[in-house]
């Protein structure tokens, strides 16, 4: 076995590594002889149990392997449960995002109740199972020395604290930004964006202004961390006085189309329940275990599927609609459905150190069946993006289709036209069909009754279940 399976996403951690293991090609990470010290802490403390049974901490098994990865470091090698699919932070609703801050907080509380503490505080070790947010690193934890302050708190400010007080304050869309700064958000760039009456919030102005004034007063400066003291009744306080920033941050989805999509929608309420009862037809002959509901709005239709047991990532380009289906997934305490943030004209591409550290989504795929419902028309429309490169797009991620077609003659089609000239002879029927058989086979077409609409199921051509 070689560095070469050695994943790309945790070669950073001196403590160990994730790798996938060639001949089973289960994903299992490596504990280093160093991090040693700090792993026996953990399971002894009874920390990583308290964690696992209470769901904020992925939990392992730990395997007696001959041969692992750089062995002369191993002192480990753990099974972690697989995570169905990674998300990343700029693909979260703004409550996705507060509540991941809130678990961090929550699991250095209990962490320092047992003689640890969080050495990191990264947005990328939390990810969603079963509807909660879970920590996913349990190399993330060091035994505790007595007046030491939190290592990870600038780290905690410019990967929560930061981008919930710009999303909430300033911008929903600001969560981008994540995007261009993988370790956070600067705090310095933060408090230039926040609006000038956060200075007169006590917690936004000691974490962020005043904190990025500090960064800069000692940025050409030697520090002596050692000599920085902080009792743990003082570290406790800073903790609680984090969650109370966070749970005082507030958004609430409004004003915009998506958001109230199903309010002007001009489907009959029979129409509607048509166009359901063939979605769980198709969805029922393709057998799928995973399902991605591309453009899913407020995730009427992902529900469907994950109604079914069907792990449904559910995205959407309009924060307002991903964060009312994040809460409605909260409310009714879903565990198939994950609600993210994703522009499908714009996807996550690859990112990171030599663009292999993050994968994007086309690589987290393909899924066994995506869901394309009043989609088409907008990105041929809307985007200017030719049928041809529409269908190359979804014979890259999944495996069946369930696509809708809507004809010009439809008022929503009409009103994507009443502004701009109709540059578009090639959309019509005949020529959505030729373009998607070029890699896919339609297994079934049917109207959706009291509407022009019609729904396809197909079957990609290129590649199957095992690819």
């Amino acid at each position: 076995m070689n560095s070469a399976y050695t994943h790309f996403s945790s070669f950073r951690d001196p403590s160990g590594f994730m790798y996938t293991d060639p001949g089973s090609g289960a994903l299992l990470r490596q504990v280093n002889k160093s991090y040693q010290e700090h792993y026996d802490a953990l399971m002894s403390s009874g920390l990583y149990t308290e964690l696992v049974a209470s769901r904020q901490l992925i939990g392992h098994k730990e395997l007696s392997v001959e041969e692992s990865v750089e062995q002369g470091q191993r002192y480990k090698v753990l099974q972690p449960k697989r995570i169905p699919f990674i998300s990343y932070p700029f693909e979260w609703s703004f409550s996705q995002f507060k509540d991941a801050a809130l678990l961090t907080l929550a699991i250095q509380k209990k962490a320092l109740e047992r003689g640890m503490v969080l050495k990191d505080a990264s947005a990328y070790n939390v990810q969603f199972l079963e509807g909660r947010p879970i920590w996913i690193d349990s190399l993330s934890f060091e035994k505790y020395v007595a007046g030491s302050p939190w290592v990870a708190y600038r780290q905690f400010c410019q990967h929560f604290i930061a981008p919930l007080a710009l999303m909430s304050r300033t911008d929903i869309r600001l969560s981008q930004w994540f995007r261009i700064h993988m370790d956070g958000i600067p705090l310095d760039l933060a408090s230039k964006l926040l609006p000038l009456n956060t200075y007169l919030s006590f917690g936004l102005f000691s974490h962020i202004h005043l904190h990025a004034r500090s960064q800069a007063h000692f940025a050409d400066k030697t520090v002596n961390i050692t000599r920085h003291r902080m009792s743990k009744t003082s570290l406790l306080g800073l903790i609680d006085n984090l969650e109370t920033v966070v749970r005082r941050l507030r958004w609430e989805p409004r004003g915009t189309e998506w958001g109230e999509y199903y309010l002007a929608t001009n489907y009959s309420d029979q129409s509607f329940k048509e166009k359901k009862r063939l979605v769980e037809t198709f969805l029922e002959r393709v057998d799928a275990k995973n399902v991605w509901d591309v453009g899913a709005n407020e995730g009427t239709f992902s529900r469907i599927a994950s109604d079914r047991g069907i792990l449904t990532v559910s995205f959407d380009y309009d924060p307002a609609a991903v964060e009312k289906n994040y809460r409605i997934q909260q409310r009714k305490d879903e565990k198939n459905i994950l609600p993210l943030l994703i522009d499908v004209a714009n996807p996550s591409s690859d990112f990171g150190w030599e663009s292999q550290e993050r994968d994007s989504l086309i690589k987290r795929g393909p899924t066994d069946c995506a869901l394309a419902l009043a989609l088409i028309h907008h990105l041929r429309i809307s985007n200017n993006i030719p049928f041809s490169r529409i269908v190359s797009f979804f014979s890259k991620i999944a495996r069946h289709l369930i696509i809708e077609f809507i004809p010009k003659t439809d008022s929503q089609v009409k009103k994507l036209l009443a502004t701009r000239p109709d540059i578009f002879p090639d959309y019509t029927q005949d020529k959505f069909e030729h373009e998607f058989s070029a890699y896919f086979s339609i297994t079934e077409r049917a109207p959706i009754g009291g509407s022009e609409r019609i729904l396809y199921l197909m079957k990609n051509n290129h590649i199957t279940r095992n690819a």
